[in-house]
């Protein structure tokens, strides 16, 4: 049976090896689409889930100067894309999955 290949719209390295996930955008056809963030993986929670944490700049215009804060955010871990902790991954924004899981792991940058 031949595999099918799915397009996600962006340049992203696909996963060398495949799995059975139905939440995985490269072997089943789960559908991203919206905001895309780069960030760091700074916890693994539960079977498929990570917490990915990125900075941002925020203006103060009583100060006119920017401020650092963070983001952090519950991510989707398809078994095909194998992240640890410290890693820096690429994520793109999905259909919720779950309560708090709107994003789903698509490229591991560090690797």
């Amino acid at each position: 049976m031949k595999e099918q290949k799915y397009k996600l719209g962006v340049e992203v390295k696909e996963p060398a090896k495949a799995c059975e996930d139905v939440h995985c955008p490269f072997h089943k056809g789960f559908k991203v689409k919206g905001r895309m963030f780069s960030g760091t993986i700074i916890k693994l929670s539960g079977a498929k889930t990570a917490s990915l944490e990125f900075f941002r700049q925020f203006y103060l215009p009583k100060y006119e100067r920017f401020e650092k804060r963070k983001t952090r955010i519950h991510v989707h871990n398809p078994p095909c894309i194998n992240i640890k902790i410290g890693d820096v991954v690429k994520v793109m924004e999905c259909r919720p999955i779950s309560k708090m899981k709107n994003f789903v792991v698509i490229e591991n940058e560090s690797s």
